[in-house]
């Protein structure tokens, strides 16, 4: 068979062929828009993936999975009757899928001391896959319900959460005065008189320049809302050689 023969070239120009493409590429116009939706909330709030990404992964997934439903239309179609299954598993793509997006959501979640963010982005990332994938399948009705239920999570589950009972976590860092020496039992009743509980198990204590430095996370007895940090760090002054002290939201 020569390859570059005017019938083996015509195959990928015949009306099946341009029939799979225009099917195809209303798959990925329908990804690109769910995407972009499910990216807007990200980019709104300022987060390192946007609307670009999102639309991205939703349109790569699709294309990969959308491409195994038309096996008839590979390299323009069969020819010297060679047949091709009609139908081939597409659980390969999909796991194939599932793991690469899985490096790049690892890329967006960034440690720094007790605090993790990023969680919600690559968990939305990987829910833009998903998206895809679902789209790429045929189940447009989902796909669709799931970017909205996605959608609505991001937006609107914070506002659910801090309005539950719970009890968010504080990191602090205390830096004493020179000849300050700071005892566990002194800071735990601290903090116990402001509502918080000291844990032992996350104490770290460094000399630094010939002052202590201690590091430790307390938990809130209740849900103060958007008094967690101020509550505690506002009492601080209080606390007898205290030099310096930076209070922040431990999410781990």
């Amino acid at each position: 068979m020569e390859l570059l023969a005017s019938e083996t070239l015509l195959r990928y120009w015949s009306a099946a062929q341009w029939q799979a493409n225009v099917l195809m590429l209303m798959h990925l116009l329908g990804a690109m828009l769910l995407g972009l939706l499910l990216g807007y909330e990200r980019a709104y709030h300022g987060r390192a993936a946007g609307m670009r990404t999102y639309a991205l992964v939703c349109m790569a997934s699709c294309a990969v999975t959308i491409l195994v439903g038309y096996p008839l239309q590979w390299f323009g179609g069969p020819s010297g009757g060679a047949t091709i299954p009609p139908f081939i598993d597409p659980t390969r793509v999909i796991q194939g899928v599932v793991t690469g997006i899985g490096f790049l959501c690892a890329g967006v979640i960034m440690r720094e001391g007790l605090n993790i963010s990023g969680l919600t982005t690559a968990a939305s990332l990987w829910a833009a896959s998903a998206i895809g994938i679902v789209l790429g399948l045929g189940f447009y009705f989902a796909a669709i319900t799931l970017t909205l239920l996605c959608a609505s999570m991001m937006m609107w589950g914070a506002k659910l959460e801090a309005r539950l009972p719970s009890h968010p976590a504080i990191a602090v860092t205390l830096r004493g005065e020179p000849q300050r020496r700071f005892e566990q039992r002194e800071l735990a009743e601290f903090a116990e008189r402001l509502g918080y509980r000291f844990a032992p198990g996350s104490l770290s204590i460094e000399s630094v320049g010939g002052c202590e430095e201690w590091r430790f996370v307390c938990t809130a007895q209740r849900n103060y809302g958007g008094q967690t940090l101020t509550r505690f760090s506002s009492q601080l002054g209080s606390l007898a050689g205290v030099a310096q002290y930076r209070v922040a939201h431990a999410r781990n």
